[in-house]
């Protein structure tokens, strides 16, 4: 999740680069940061599956018994 996050946030980046504006004090440099942050988040575990935590913790198959 915070990687399509991180993509799209470089993907601004990119642009605002590209046609050299900002949105006031926000530049290019500020959405770069922010994706980097959301990569790190990403490789910490946090982004997987509702922040790491499994739903149910089970599997749904039977055993024979």
């Amino acid at each position: 999740m915070f990687a399509i996050i991180a993509a799209i946030l470089f993907a601004i980046s990119l642009i605002l680069g590209l046609i050299d504006t900002g949105f006031g004090p926000v530049g290019p440099q500020t959405f770069t940061v922010a994706g980097l942050l959301c990569l790190a988040l990403q490789l910490a575990g946090l982004g997987a599956r509702f922040g790491g935590i499994r739903a149910g913790g089970r599997s749904f198959r039977r055993s024979r018994v």
